[in-house]
């Protein structure tokens, strides 16, 4: 029963939100194709529920030959317990790959506007745990396994608890939490703070 609500909120939010937003959305993308050489829309594979590969879907806020070493480095740090907050934020200090339109779509969340047609297609839910990347799934300790049991979402518990101002490790912690208390009625929650969360914080890692 749950898991048809879920569905069914999945498919009202994602159909509604891709008809309201798809001139803005349009617009964005032309702002992206004509600001940075490539693509408007940046696509890449993440790990899904169970564990099964699917591609996601995003505004490209990075210059088009971006390579993700310093992403991993951080990433593996946190891992591994090394300090890698600067001025109270876990993102990625100083990244150059990121274009001044990026900039602007990361920190509004506009990016991410996209991950609906993943919502729609049933790869994502509109609540869940961060997508990740594979590499990532791999670095992750098994003791986190539980938040691969769960479609990804757009937003999570991670993104209303801090986001980018919180580790790894409190990400996965979070992740496996949503999972063991997870609810129609704590997801409503979830999506209602969300914007003034994203209002709040600084923008995606």
């Amino acid at each position: 029963m749950r898991a048809t609500t879920t569905r069914a909120i999945d498919l009202l939010g994602a159909a509604t939100g891709l008809l309201l937003l798809g001139i803005p959305m349009l617009v964005v993308a032309g702002l992206v194709r004509l600001t940075s050489p490539g693509p408007a829309l940046f696509r890449q594979r993440r790990v899904g529920r169970d564990g099964r590969l699917f591609t996601l879907y995003k505004f490209r806020t990075m210059r088009a030959d971006a390579d993700d070493s310093a992403l991993r480095r951080l990433i593996e740090g946190e891992l591994t317990g090394r300090p890698t907050q600067v001025g109270g934020s876990y993102k990625l200090h100083g990244d150059d790959r990121i274009t001044p339109v990026g900039r602007w779509l990361r920190s509004s969340s506009v990016d991410e506007l996209p991950q609906l047609i993943n919502v729609l297609c049933g790869r994502m839910s509109l609540v869940g745990p961060r997508p990740c990347l594979p590499w990532e799934a791999e670095m992750f300790p098994s003791r986190y396994r539980a938040r691969f049991s769960v479609r990804p979402g757009i937003t999570g518990l991670w993104q209303v608890s801090g986001r980018s101002t919180l580790g790894t490790l409190d990400m996965l912690a979070l992740d496996v939490r949503y999972v063991q208390d997870r609810s129609v009625a704590r997801d409503l929650s979830i999506l209602a703070m969300t914007v003034p969360a994203l209002l709040r914080d600084g923008g995606a890692r």
